[in-house]
């Protein structure tokens, strides 16, 4: 079940499903695999680092990340809003609330998200930068 997923350090996890899947590329080493889809869950630096996006996009990798972020890169960009599913084969991707409750650097009306992916009927959740909050009951 977890063989298809690996955690490459902080928040960035690969899956591999059909499809290379990244979530929040940061500070990947080495000569990593070339992205179908990259995930981003927020744009804080550690999340949304542009250098190593680069190194693992293609021309027809696709961007998925909150409506917040999505002006910031170039490329096939889709905006995912929280609540939303969007369908890329065999991988569904839908954007959770990722929020702190006691902190003020990623407060709820940033609308960062996290994921849950469908892979072939196999839940992931990777939550973003959040505290345990309301939504997770969900």
């Amino acid at each position: 079940m977890l063989s298809n997923v690996k955690w490459l350090g902080h928040a960035t996890l690969l899956f591999k499903a059909g499809k290379i899947v990244y979530i929040d590329p940061y500070q990947l080493k080495g000569n990593p695999e070339k992205a179908d889809l990259i995930l981003i869950t927020h744009d804080h630096y550690d999340h949304l680092s542009e250098a190593d996006i680069d190194k693992i996009r293609t021309d027809n990798t696709i961007l998925v990340m909150p409506a917040a972020v999505q002006k910031s890169l170039r490329g096939d960009v889709r905006k995912i809003e929280i609540g939303e599913t969007l369908n890329f084969g065999n991988i569904a991707v839908r954007a959770v609330p990722s929020y702190n409750t006691n902190k003020d650097f990623h407060p709820k009306s940033a609308g960062n998200v996290g994921y849950i992916l469908t892979i072939d009927d196999i839940r992931y959740y990777h939550a973003g930068d959040t505290d345990v909050i309301p939504e997770m009951k969900d």
